[in-house]
């Protein structure tokens, strides 16, 4: 059985002492030892957070790095600065990084080989727009993205990795996939990883859903037999973030 994970977004959200009282809050309501936990914050509060968190089951991971070590980067964070302050995870090719920041496929791929060159865990983002799905190329379009960032990635890298399907117009709208949508697509992406390794590459990934996980979805989301948990964005910076992880107490 594959291990659910649980991964916080914050996105642009949390000032040091703002994240260190919000881990100190939640510390004590995501203890549960089934689930992996992991709160992907701002660069600026990795080392507060991962202080804070110390001693507990939470992870500290990043929402996003560059593809190279070092260089005239300017505003970059990269995959050794992480790896030196001990992150696990880091969030890959979010939809706000493609929209805002005009990330593609490509610089997904390249970054998700650097992450694990250096150990790093990468979540790698998915999804699509209402507009795609409404036109019935769902599939296709998730497919597309799976198979270019897994270019050169080799089957035991990647059973380490976690893929997040969030469709797009879910993420921070009220607006939930259904449970059977959501099911349908994760579903895929597992039958498109095995297409690309095996089957046994295929059971072993993990893989989430996100877009407007609440405590109230939780449980039904991932009861489903190839949903593994959440990459969960608003409902993450709430005390109810508890109720998510602790979906199956």
């Amino acid at each position: 059985m594959r291990k659910k994970i649980i991964a916080g977004n914050w996105k642009m959200n949390m000032t040091p002492t703002e994240a260190v009282n919000l881990v100190n809050t939640l510390k004590p309501l995501v203890n549960n030892e089934e689930v992996d936990v992991v709160f992907c914050v701002p660069a600026i509060d990795i080392i507060p957070a991962m202080e804070a968190a110390k001693g507990t089951n939470i992870h500290i991971g990043a929402e996003n790095m560059y593809f190279e070590e070092s260089g005239a980067y300017t505003g970059e964070i990269s995959p050794k600065m992480l790896e030196d302050a001990g992150v696990k995870y880091v969030v890959i090719g979010h939809s706000e990084r493609r929209e805002y920041f005009a990330e593609t496929d490509e610089t997904v791929n390249k970054k998700v080989l650097k992450a694990l060159e250096h150990g790093i865990t990468p979540i790698i983002c998915c999804g699509e727009s209402l507009t795609q799905r409404e036109q019935g190329i769902t599939i296709d379009w998730i497919r597309q993205q799976i198979k270019i960032a897994f270019l050169n990635v080799t089957a035991d890298q990647a059973k380490t990795t976690v893929i997040a399907y969030e469709p797009i117009w879910a993420i921070g709208t009220g607006k939930t996939a259904t449970t059977e949508q959501a099911e349908e697509v994760c579903a895929a992406i597992r039958a498109c990883i095995g297409e690309i390794y095996d089957e046994a590459t295929a059971e072993a990934i993990r893989i989430q859903y996100g877009g407007s996980v609440n405590a109230g979805n939780a449980a039904e989301l991932f009861a489903q037999p190839d949903i593994d948990g959440g990459l969960v964005g608003g409902a993450s910076l709430k005390p109810d973030f508890g109720k998510i992880v602790c979906y199956n107490q």
